[in-house]
């Protein structure tokens, strides 16, 4: 180890926990559509709503997680979030073995871990500038992005394989044990952040509501946290749509069995990795705004090639094609991450990120409903040709946005002037 893993304790056990958070996320992903397809025969327009009940949650309650985790020490949520996702993923195979497990069942769960999700991200991500200087956070983003696109590798490998040994809905005590290994770690990061609170006379005139629509504002009226924010919707529109049609596509319409399928899953995850390891040194070369675009929508847009999967030699099209779009999605992230922690003000940073992610992950729910009603109604593999355009063409916010007219991204906080800012205590 080197660098912030072997120096910061803390950011150590930040890294560990998240990262076996991901591998469990991961063997989920291949776990619950399969549990949906081999185990109780769902139909391709159910399998959309499993995967939109993961987001919905962020157009429920995203926006006041935010002013929520604004108010609140961001770790105690966290360790929340963290205890409650391990014991909802671990009453599906206790559902199973009882003979109660139904597609309704998936869907609660799902709907309810997307919950914590949203709790759980928004926290996270205004908890880690605290613990990190801002010499180190772009070298934090990208350990945190490529060890998350690494353990997507072997979680997806994990759940094709888990599936072929012990059946699908095992892969749930996986998932499991991650969220109780990341609660762990979580649990023994000794940085304790202040309490960021209003004074007493401040919280009676202050409501949620307002607290709300002034991190909305924020995102609405600066041209970068806009432009990256309907391009995050845009992009996610699309790139979840096709993600919850893809294990449907390789084993129902290609023809591949369940582990090849995980296999191959993992094989274009690897662009993750990619992504990640180059992020900073194509951004340091060229600018971070250059780079963003060569990797969103440059890169990326070669997901078009995922359509045109054949059985045989024709599988090695989809591994490019994922390929790509994993290491533009993931090198692109690293890039945002580190402008976001930087530009925005810390005492605002769970509001601007819950109104960004809002947007981001808002079209979520969307897509892959959409996905599904398509794949119903036309065939699995149009509707795959829909949402890689769709990917593709999101783009075009980011050329015609500042992104696309400058060499570099801010890298100062945005001066804000805030009323009746919150008191930071002890």
């Amino acid at each position: 180890m080197s660098g912030l893993l072997h120096r910061h304790r803390d950011f150590r056990l930040l890294w560990f926990g998240e990262t076996t958070g991901k591998f469990g996320a991961s063997v989920t992903g291949v776990a619950m559509p399969l549990i949906a397809i081999s185990t109780l025969d769902a139909s391709t327009f159910e399998i959309g709503l499993l995967g939109a009940a993961a987001w919905l949650p962020w157009l429920l309650i995203g926006l006041p997680v935010g002013v929520w985790v604004d108010r609140m020490a961001r770790r105690p949520i966290m360790l929340a979030a963290a205890a409650t996702s391990c014991a909802l993923f671990l009453a599906v195979p206790l559902a199973h073995r009882a003979g109660l497990l139904s597609i309704g069942l998936l869907l609660t769960v799902t709907l309810a871990t997307g919950v914590s999700a949203v709790f759980f991200q928004t926290a996270y991500t205004a908890y880690l500038p605290g613990i990190l200087l801002p010499a180190d956070q772009a070298e934090g983003n990208s350990k945190l992005h490529g060890s998350a696109s690494a353990a997507q590798i072997a979680g997806v490998g994990a759940g094709g394989l888990i599936a072929q040994l012990a059946g699908a809905v095992n892969g749930m005590f996986v998932n499991a044990g991650t969220f109780l290994t990341s609660f762990v770690c979580l649990f023994r990061i000794r940085h304790r952040e202040p309490e960021s609170r209003p004074a007493p006379e401040e919280r009676a005139e202050r409501s949620l509501i307002g607290e709300i629509g002034e991190g909305l504002r924020l995102v609405a009226h600066d041209p970068w946290l806009r432009a990256f924010a309907l391009f995050g919707g845009a992009s996610n529109l699309g790139l979840v749509g096709l993600q919850s049609l893809q294990l449907v596509f390789l084993i129902r319409t290609v023809g591949v069995d369940e582990g090849l399928a995980g296999a191959l899953i993992a094989g274009g995850a690897v662009g993750g990795v990619a992504g990640a390891f180059v992020s900073r040194r194509v951004s340091s070369r060229i600018g971070t705004a250059r780079a963003f675009l060569l990797f969103e929508p440059g890169v990326s847009s070669l997901v078009l090639l995922i359509p045109l999967t054949t059985a045989g030699p024709g599988l090695s099209v989809f591994v490019c094609g994922s390929f790509a779009m994993s290491a533009g999605v993931v090198a692109s992230n690293v890039i945002k991450s580190s402008f976001q922690q930087r530009y925005c003000p810390p005492q605002l940073l769970g509001r601007i990120t819950a109104s960004m992610q809002f947007v981001n992950y808002g079209t979520i729910p969307l897509g892959a409903v959409l996905a599904g009603a398509l794949g119903s109604a036309f065939g699995v593999r149009p509707a795959l040709w829909v949402m890689a355009a769709a990917i593709s063409a999101s783009g075009l916010i980011l050329i015609l946005s500042p992104v696309g007219r400058c060499r570099d991204l801010p890298t100062t906080v945005r001066p804000v002037a805030v009323s009746r800012a919150p008191r930071t205590v002890a």
